[in-house]
């Protein structure tokens, strides 16, 4: 048996060194501790810690049309409606897709895990996983399992609990007929070894921003490192500002056509911007155009945000298609619902978080 730590829902109230423990030994023996005196029984051993169901939420997701894994943001989005808080505060955890082609979710809130993260760095424990109790059972039979005084509710069934004795009272009526029940007053051991054997597949909360990080590296390690970071910075940059000035000249070229197509008597272009606006306040209101459209959008839409715009490209039949980085999905929400109440019909495609900011193509149709 692997090292497990198991902090029992009775510290939940008030997280701090004194939470009441569990820990393991190799024959299977339980050991009930402080969190502070379990730190010191594991002395540093990477160690699997298992939270109580009470402090996260199961969900699962529509059976998912394509076989490719999708992007947490994608599933995120895909059950937002399920969700009493918004995404931004949460942390999402995803499993292995099930036999009906959907995805579980593990969702908790993200600032209470980070402090329960940091509360087990403090104590010196070096966090191999996280999963969650009702989670370990294995996924073949619906089962409730009476584990440190609270019943466990999962496996097959479309749910994962945690109820007192008076909620499943309550509950009990609505299971199914062929639940499987198991108690640990009978053969509390039996039922230890067979949750932590991990025989299903639960998930690991370790994921996204929480991932487990590597062995830091020794000194002269760092310091290359740091050496190398820079440099690939630099080359980053001036890659990026040979690819921006290329696109810019693209760009003009291709507005200096466009201008001459519209315009064949202007032979002569000095400043393509100055001449393109005196011939529109000559002609004065004209018909919607697509640079038009375009200039709305930029105006009206995107100026009114903090977005950085990365690309600009025009696709005939598909419209104006602009590549954006963000500081939140919520600010790219923001700018859609700006887009609609401009008259613009924009939409978004292709979110993506990469570290601390979102990009996006925000889409404005041809009409």
């Amino acid at each position: 048996m692997k090292a497990w730590l198991y902090l029992t829902a009775e510290g939940l109230d008030a997280p701090c060194a004194n939470w009441p423990c569990c820990v393991w030994s190799p024959t299977g023996e339980r050991r009930r501790l402080p969190l502070h005196e379990a730190a010191g029984e594991l002395n540093g051993r990477p160690v699997d810690v298992l939270l109580p169901m009470e402090m996260c939420s199961w969900l699962r997701s529509d059976p998912w049309p394509s076989r490719r894994q999708p992007r947490s943001q994608a599933l995120a989005f895909a059950i937002e409606e399920q969700l009493s808080e918004n995404l931004e505060a949460l942390h999402i955890s995803i499993g292995p897709r099930d036999r009906q082609h959907r995805y579980p979710l593990m969702v908790t809130a993200r600032a209470r895990f980070q402090a329960l993260l940091a509360l087990l760095a403090e104590q010196g424990i070096d966090t191999r996983a996280v999963h969650v109790d009702a989670d370990l059972i294995a996924d073949d039979q619906a089962f409730g399992v009476r584990w440190f005084g609270r019943w466990l509710l999962g496996g097959g069934l479309s749910a994962r609990l945690s109820l007192s004795v008076q909620g499943l009272a309550t509950l009990k009526p609505g299971l199914p007929e062929e639940m499987h029940w198991l108690d640990e007053d009978r053969d509390r051991q039996g039922i230890d070894e067979w949750l932590l054997s991990t025989g299903g597949h639960p998930i690991d909360l370790l994921q996204g921003e929480f991932r487990r990080r590597r062995q830091p590296l020794p000194w002269r390690g760092t310091s290359v490192a740091a050496l190398g970071a820079l440099m690939l910075t630099w080359a980053f940059s001036e890659a990026r500002i040979g690819f921006l000035e290329s696109e810019t000249r693209r760009l003009y070229v291709q507005s200096e056509q466009r201008f001459r197509s519209l315009h064949p008597e202007q032979e002569r272009i000095v400043d393509l911007a100055a001449q393109f606006q005196a011939l529109q306040s000559r002609r004065g209101p004209g018909p919607d155009t697509q640079v038009a459209r375009l200039t709305r959008l930029t105006e009206q839409v995107i100026g009114a945000s903090t977005v950085e715009v990365q690309r600009i490209v025009f696709r005939e039949g598909e419209g104006w298609k602009i590549q954006l980085t963000a500081n939140s999905f919520v600010e790219l929400e923001q700018l859609r619902e700006r887009g609609q109440q401009n008259g613009l019909p924009v939409s978004l495609g292709s979110a993506s978080k990469q570290n601390n900011r979102v990009q996006a193509i925000l889409t404005l149709e041809s009409r």
